[in-house]
């Protein structure tokens, strides 16, 4: 059985339809290590040619070169897209990470991501994370006005809390919430799937793979993978997730397909407008993971996957000490 599309509500239009996978396009920036350009442009066009269509940047990938990346990609194929990228992570003089929601700094940030992708519309503009010093209702109110100026068409929060969700939408409708998701991290995504339930807001899981944990490898490239740095691959709590791992690894065998693909379903499977975006800047992943909307769960298997996994099982934070600060706000 297919897994229905999902609905992106648009504030001046009719909704859009998007494939329940997406495609994440952060490691196609050095992220994960180093990523072929072509590889990369590839990938993109494998995506659509497959019906993929939501295709997630940000300003942050790479400083710039994922959106300009992405703008090269879409040259002659802008119509078959739908164009989500991020704002409001800054980097210092020094490297340090910070955000940044003013308003002055939302209209600047979207010039400046517009400019990079070639495009006269942002398809979905996300607060990639919430400022603390800046109440969301102003920052929100400025990402209204470019949705009245035509620059964006769907807004959308990146790890906001069920709270800071009600106050933005009492300033202007929110299309989709973007959480981290996987079987393994979804403490805070349940949360916020409970605080939609009901709205026509769209659930977008990222990393659905647990950032390769759930991929059938640990794909940890040497030098620049940011990944070495997250408490989830430290060597003690890397124990205690591969055995998590090896749990799913065997029920995915009994279900007659890989355990990338059972994850991806898992979480195309927790309810209606939810979409999985699982990153790659290879194209052969793009076939493996599509596979995962024919796969079918019933709720006797995702309650047994439940309990194979509870809520909380995995070991580590989802980000280094200092990027956590920064996250569900």
């Amino acid at each position: 059985m297919s897994i229905a599309n999902a609905s992106l509500k648009i504030s001046n239009g009719p909704s859009l339809k998007v494939l329940p996978l997406g495609l994440g396009l952060m490691s196609m920036s050095g992220v994960y290590g180093a990523a072929d350009e072509a590889e990369a442009i590839a990938t993109i066009h494998r995506g659509l040619d497959r019906g993929i269509n939501m295709l997630d940047s940000a300003d942050m990938y790479g400083w710039g070169h994922n959106e300009e990346l992405l703008g090269r990609a879409l040259r002659g194929r802008r119509n078959e897209a739908i164009v989500a990228t991020k704002f409001g992570q800054t980097r210092g003089p020094n490297g340090s990470i910070g955000v940044d929601g003013r308003p002055e700094y939302v209209y600047q940030a979207c010039e400046a991501s517009l400019k990079r992708l070639g495009i006269d519309t942002i398809d979905l503009y996300y607060q990639h994370r919430i400022d603390d010093a800046v109440p969301v209702e102003e920052t929100v109110g400025a990402m209204a006005r470019l949705v009245e100026q035509g620059k964006v068409r769907a807004l959308g929060l990146s790890e906001a809390r069920p709270e800071t969700i009600r106050r933005a939408c009492a300033v202007h409708p929110i299309a989709a919430i973007q959480n981290e998701y996987s079987i393994l991290y979804r403490a805070e995504g349940d949360e916020t799937l409970d605080a939609i339930q009901g709205t026509e807001i769209v659930f977008v899981g990222y990393a659905p793979l647990a950032r390769g944990l759930l991929a059938g490898s640990l794909p940890l490239e040497e030098g620049a993978d940011a990944r070495r740095a997250f408490p989830r691959f430290e060597p003690a709590n890397l124990k205690r997730n591969l055995a998590l791992v090896e749990r799913l690894s065997r029920f995915a065998t009994v279900k007659g397909c890989s355990i990338s693909e059972l994850a991806i379903a898992w979480v195309m499977r927790q309810g209606q407008n939810v979409i999985a975006i699982p990153g790659t800047k290879h194209v052969k992943s793009v076939d493996d993971n599509i596979r995962a909307l024919e796969i079918d769960l019933s709720p006797d298997e995702i309650a047994a996957i439940d309990r194979l996994v509870p809520v909380g099982a995995a070991a580590g934070e989802r980000y280094p000490p200092e990027a956590m600060k920064r996250a569900y706000r």
